[in-house]
């Protein structure tokens, strides 16, 4: 047979295998080791089985090695096992003059230097005479420019493919957009072809495909057979081999080139697609052809007040109102309407601040924008939602035309409450940004503006910087800031100002009783009141400590002004009035500060 590029140059899809791991895991004896151990305790099962996808129709067949990634990754060393696995695929490969991939599987997200391990298993694959790799179930890009990078050295007459594992709604479980994914391994030198695969049936990897319009690159997909089902102990996939065979062909016809199987993909399943594809003529060319644009790129986007305010160098002055512990809203909506009037250009609302139920941030997000006029900015966390339901309220959020959302991971669920609440934490806040900001060229007509927390007061504050840069590759636009009211959280905004791309609204907690300053201190993550203020606030009734309060914050917001894009003012204990208090105070600050309209 001839190589593979020059096959695929013929305008022949290449068709691959199933998945070894589950085929081999629905065979009698499947307890006695598992998949990758089988190499050397089980050997002859593994050749039956890449035997069983040959005789179906595939062209290429994958090693049996597909987590020894992980088990590297975990200091083991698996090169025996690596190493046997060649041997069985090329023994088995041989007289059908198929092709044989080396099977690099993920890195464990945690790995410090995933290229350096993909490398090193590459050379081992390179000594068994193995030159056509595929690197697969990938939820990131991490690694392969440097992999790539190795295999043009040691081996230019290599073959990789990149395959990246994405969701129904194209996304994988580090919140990279597949589209990006793709994009970026084609435009890696060395990189032959690029995809998806795992996660995702053909249903909808069809639908995604289509959706991408991919151009010059010669695209691969490997979907599951379908979606598991789980039965007693047993997990296995109803996807029957017609369908999967069918919705195959109409894969290629929508510009694959390279097809397969994943998750629950039998013989029988490459079977159907082989025959389907055995009439059908050459796939239709990856270059997408002429035509309009998608419609979330043709339409423009409406105004974003709050965000357009930002970009024009005005400064802006954000309030905090806590939602109700209870369905009446009254005390609420005549704060919110209070802040309006007083001049608040956002008013922020907190999802379930420590952990504890109140009103859904969003919906009353929606009430007050629909009801008063006012621009939310509501807080969503990842702690109780998971995935699908965050997806649906953003589109709920765009419809209602509210277009400024603030990310954060979310306090844990206190620890009496564990018993029967269950944290739900699909991402941390970067992986959500960047989930959202791929949303915006998939899904919305108009973007979200997203901000990120920024703790001014974290001991380590270089590790908070670096965070946030990695919130700003991810889509954050700007930061509101925890509260400045010592010399070092100063220090460090102005650090933060240097650093950071973003918008800045620095945090102001008007502080309304030695009590109050005690509490922060010592049972609020992220606060810190110096000392210097602390003792100011001794011995003082409501109305001195309130004065007091108004006071030291407006002189705060002097200090930080030249370091802020604006202010984000915090209601303490729904004092709205001292709030109000305050925000009459900033609009007489010198008339010089930055951002003043």
């Amino acid at each position: 047979m001839t190589g593979v590029r020059q096959y695929l140059a013929q305008g022949r899809p290449l068709v691959f295998d199933g998945a070894m791991g589950t085929c081999f895991a629905a065979r009698p004896g499947r307890g006695r080791c598992g998949c990758e151990q089988a190499n050397l305790d089980c050997p002859d099962e593994i050749s039956a089985i890449h035997r069983a996808y040959l005789n179906a129709g595939c062209q290429a067949i994958k090693t049996n090695t597909f987590s020894l990634s992980s088990q590297m990754a975990q200091g083991e060393n698996p090169e025996e096992l690596l190493r046997a696995a060649c041997r069985l695929a090329r023994d088995a490969a041989e007289p059908y003059g198929a092709y044989v991939f080396g099977d690099l599987g993920p890195v464990p997200q945690a790995y410090p230097d995933p290229g350096e391990l993909y490398c090193r298993q590459a050379g081992l694959f390179l000594e068994e005479g193995i030159t056509c790799f595929l690197a697969e179930t990938l939820s990131s890009a991490g690694g392969i420019e440097a992999l790539a990078r190795f295999l043009r050295e040691r081996c230019p007459e290599a073959f990789l493919i990149v395959s990246f594992a994405v969701d129904a709604g194209g996304v994988t479980s580090q919140g990279y957009r597949g589209e990006e994914l793709l994009r970026t391994a084609a435009e890696t030198a060395g990189v032959d072809a690029a995809g998806f695969n795992c996660v995702s049936g053909p249903h909808h990897l069809l639908a995604y495909v289509k959706s991408l319009r991919p151009e010059g690159v010669r695209l691969s997909v490997m979907p599951n057979a379908g979606y598991p089902v789980v039965a007693g102990r047993h997990t296995f996939f109803q996807g029957r081999p017609a369908y999967f065979g069918e919705k195959m062909a109409e894969m290629v016809q929508a510009g694959a080139s390279i097809v397969g199987g994943c998750c629950g993909t039998t013989p029988e399943h490459i079977a159907a697609l082989t025959a389907r594809l055995s009439g059908a003529p050459p796939q239709v060319s990856a270059v997408s052809a002429a035509g309009d644009a998608p419609v979330s790129a043709a339409l423009s986007a409406p105004s974003n007040p709050f965000w357009d305010r930002l970009e024009r160098g005005q400064r802006v002055i954000a309030v905090e109102l806590d939602p109700p512990v209870n369905d009446d809203v009254r005390f609420f909506m005549a704060g919110v309407r209070a802040l309006r009037d007083a001049g608040a250009h956002a008013v922020t609302i907190a999802d379930c601040p420590i952990g504890r139920p109140r009103a859904d941030s969003s919906l009353l997000a929606c009430k007050i924008r629909r009801e008063l006029g006012v621009e939310p900015l509501p807080h969503l966390t990842c702690r109780d939602r998971n995935l699908n339901a965050t997806r649906a309220l953003l589109l709920g959020l765009s419809m209602e035309g509210v277009h400024n959302v603030l990310l954060v991971t979310g306090d844990p669920i206190p620890a009496g409450d564990r018993d029967m609440v269950k944290s739900v934490y699909n991402f941390n806040s970067r992986k959500l940004a960047r989930y959202v900001s791929g949303l915006d060229r998939e899904t919305l007509s108009t973007p979200f503006r997203i901000f990120g927390a920024l703790n001014l007061n974290a001991l380590n504050f270089d590790r908070q910087l670096a965070l946030a840069r990695e919130k700003e590759e991810c889509g954050v636009s700007g930061f509101l800031t925890q509260p400045v009211h010592s010399r070092q959280a100063l220090e460090n905004l102005k650090l933060a100002r240097r650093e950071l791309k973003g918008k800045i609204l620095g945090g102001i907690f008007p502080i309304v009783s030695h009590r109050n300053a005690c509490f922060l201190n010592n049972e609020v993550s992220g606060m810190h009141v110096c000392e210097e203020i602390t003792a100011l606030y001794l011995n003082k009734d409501r109305e001195e400590a309130e004065a007091l309060a108004v006071a030291i914050s407006a002189r705060i917001a002097r200090e930080i002004a030249p370091y802020t894009d604006g202010f984000y003012l915090m209601t303490p204990f729904r004092r709205v009035e001292l709030v109000v208090r305050l925000m009459e105070t900033l609009r007489h600050l010198d008339s010089s500060l930055p951002g003043q309209p």
